[in-house]
């Protein structure tokens, strides 16, 4: 609840008739990092003509993220005009749901989800990872970007996890549909107007074909899947178990449902993974010494044998490695949401109505919790460092009681896959550095490629 000696929001500095319209289009994380630097913990950014603007709260310090996500999570609604939009492409899954609609599926999910579940898919993973890297060795691979390479690797494990033998079909779909409309969802939710999607201007068009194309390759495997039926302890793949979840009290998944919650697991399950492990690989690449510890770190604890879930304890360094990564380039950079009611944060009045930003780009650099914070340092992420910093300095993962459903799966996979791939192979930088620009996840605006020297394992 807003107090009546709330202070009024700074505004950040924008153009006098288009706010900051052109250096969020632009720039948008730069723009944020800027608001913090020069207006402190809680901003008011502007952008767009008069009538039109749109005005958004930036929350950048881990006390007011917390109170976002989680002290106040059920007054920040995922009602903003971004979430539409992507509720409109993908569909109303865990991701986009709220009200008793999330609260029914993620009770439908959560059984799927839990720790011995999740350890159960390590064999997948890694059946992927050695299929990548035999593909290297075999065509004697020098030079690869690793952040498209990552991107294919976790995408045909979170297909395989998901669709079992059906891999290639969802694989080449995604592939080619998830770039195009994410870059449709992006252009719609943030622009202040917007054509209605059933004109048929070529953007609708073409977005509506790759739409019917996700939704045809999806709905094509569920009803062979359901058609096909199978014996008990069969079939142990995420959609099986997706379309067989049941309870008294929620019933279980119809078709549309059960479709909108593969296309979200799709989404969210692979784009994600790939920015972690591609920007790990490529700090790695760009930073000898904590590569020299990471290699002796897996070469100690594997000793040349497959790692499995039991050996994410006993790689403590390689997990820090990728924390750090998530760090500096979190696959969500800023999470939107609207305030129900006035509030405060941080002594500053939000009111009934605003959109409300928090920004892990920005809050995952905030000189208050990070020494330097542009340096790759793993070390920031030993235990006792992590327990000396505020919890939500680091959230990645998002927070609260919609902080991701997966994230277990997401370290499994990661952890796993960047072992792997160190027990086989040195890597060395070629670009120094990766613009990145934010999309439904950030997204590399340029490669990241690395040398590859073959090691013995």
């Amino acid at each position: 609840m807003a107090s009546t000696t709330s202070a009024e929001a700074p505004e950040l500095a924008g153009l006098p008739l288009l706010g900051s319209m052109f250096d969020l289009k632009n720039d948008s994380l730069g723009t944020f990092l800027r608001a913090r630097r020069d207006h402190g913990d809680v901003v008011r950014i502007t952008a767009g003509p008069p009538g039109i603007r749109a005005t958004v709260y930036g929350v950048f310090s881990a006390e007011g993220v917390q109170q976002v996500l989680a002290g106040e999570a059920a007054n920040f609604r995922k009602d903003n005009a971004f979430y539409q939009e992507i509720r409109e492409s993908f569909g109303n899954g865990l991701l986009t749901s709220q009200d008793e609609d999330y609260l029914r599926q993620r009770r439908l999910v959560q059984p799927l989800f839990t720790k011995r579940r999740v350890d159960g898919y390590a064999a997948a993973v890694a059946a992927e990872v050695t299929t990548l890297t035999e593909e290297w060795r075999k065509e004697a691979t020098d030079t690869v970007d690793v952040l498209q390479q990552m991107a294919r690797l976790a995408l045909r494990a979170v297909a395989r996890i998901l669709f079992g033998t059906d891999v290639d079909t969802a694989v080449e779909v995604v592939e080619r549909c998830f770039p195009e409309l994410g870059a449709y969802v992006l252009r719609r939710g943030y622009s202040p107007l917007n054509t209605p999607r059933g004109w048929p201007t070529p953007g609708n068009r073409k977005a509506a074909a790759v739409h019917r194309a996700l939704y045809e390759v999806c709905d094509r495997i569920i009803a062979e899947r359901r058609g096909a039926g199978r014996a008990p302890g069969d079939g142990e793949d995420l959609l099986t178990l997706l379309a067989e979840a049941e309870s008294a009290e929620d019933g279980s998944f119809d078709a549309t449902e059960l479709r909108e919650q593969v296309l979200v697991f799709l989404l969210a399950g692979h784009e994600t993974t790939a920015t972690s492990l591609g920007f790990a690989l490529h700090l790695l690449a760009r930073h000898p010494e904590a590569q020299r510890r990471a290699h002796e770190e897996v070469d100690r604890v594997l000793a040349g044998r497959t790692p499995g879930a039991a050996d994410l304890d006993s790689l403590p360094y390689v997990t820090q490695v990728l924390k750090e990564s998530m760090r500096l380039f979190p696959a969500a950079p800023a999470i939107g949401r609207r305030a129900v009611a006035a509030t405060e944060i941080d002594g500053v009045a939000v009111p009934a109505g605003a959109d409300v930003i928090v920004v892990p780009w920005v809050t995952h650099r905030h000189p208050d919790y990070w020494e330097d914070p542009e340096r790759f340092d793993p070390d920031r992420f030993t235990p006792e460092a992590e327990a000396a910093r505020p919890r939500y300095a680091w959230f990645p993962f998002g927070g609260g009681p919609r902080a991701c459903i997966g994230q277990h799966f997401s370290m499994l996979e990661s952890v796993i896959a960047l072992a792997m791939m160190l027990q086989r192979y040195g890597f060395e930088a070629v670009d120094a550095e990766v613009p990145v620009a934010p999309a439904i996840t950030l997204q590399a605006a340029g490669p990241a490629r690395c040398r590859l020297r073959p090691r013995t394992v």
